[in-house]
């Protein structure tokens, strides 16, 4: 369903044109947004797009000011799709409008370079709060997920420990950051499922953490992906 309908804040209106790729497989969903953001007086839509790889293509050829995505993407999900972007652009603001709410991908999404995360379903007042924090350079999570985020940043874990990890344990950890289960990392490695189980659990021993996504907070705290 798209965004339920409000008056967004008549703050918006001072704000500086911003142009605007949308990135939504669903139809509906895409129709709802762009109807709902042609309201907002500083917003101008200059594309949508389909799938991950189109969303790309779309990027790099009409250089938005800001793009809003979706996760479950065809053919290229939206966080490699947000990587990708970033990559070539930089100066791109992505905010994220999902349903997908578990920890790795909200951690896999920050990770690739997205600046707000945002829930569908949400009002809104809460896309253009999104919106707006990633136009003036803020970070924004719905208050769905934030505690959660915050909850797996709080507890101090030695960074020293990622000096213990293996090549081929690194190797694993940076697949976990960008959110790939057991059975797509071993694809990714070429390894048994059962090698990748016996990795994860050595990174997670070694980094002296309880769950994949505070492994993954040590390696995005610790810069070594």
């Amino acid at each position: 369903m798209p965004p339920e309908t409000k008056s967004p804040a008549n703050t918006t209106s001072e704000l500086p044109p911003l142009r605007v790729l949308i990135v939504e497989d669903d139809p509906m969903m895409q129709l709802g947004l762009e109807q709902s953001l042609e309201d907002i007086p500083h917003l101008t839509i200059v594309g949508q797009a389909e799938d991950g790889y189109l969303g790309v293509e779309a990027a790099l050829k009409l250089k938005p000011d800001l793009v809003v995505m979706d996760i479950g993407l065809p053919r290229l999900d939206g966080i490699a799709a947000t990587a990708q972007i970033k990559a070539a652009l930089p100066e791109v603001r992505v905010v994220m409008l999902t349903s997908h709410t578990a920890d790795t991908e909200i951690i896999a999404a920050l990770s690739s370079g997205a600046d707000a995360y945002c829930i569908k379903g949400a009002s809104v007042d809460r896309l253009i709060a999104a919106i707006t924090a990633a136009q003036e350079g803020a970070t924004y999570l719905d208050p769905q997920i934030a505690r959660r985020v915050i909850e797996h940043l709080k507890p101090p874990t030695p960074s020293s420990n990622v000096g213990l990890l293996s090549q081929r344990e690194l190797e694993v950890l940076k697949l976990m950051v960008e959110g790939y289960s057991n059975p797509q990392i071993a694809e990714a490695l070429y390894l048994s499922p059962n090698t990748v189980k016996t990795h994860v659990r050595g990174i997670m021993n070694k980094l002296a953490v309880d769950d994949r996504v505070q492994a993954a907070v040590v390696a995005l705290r610790s810069g070594i992906v």
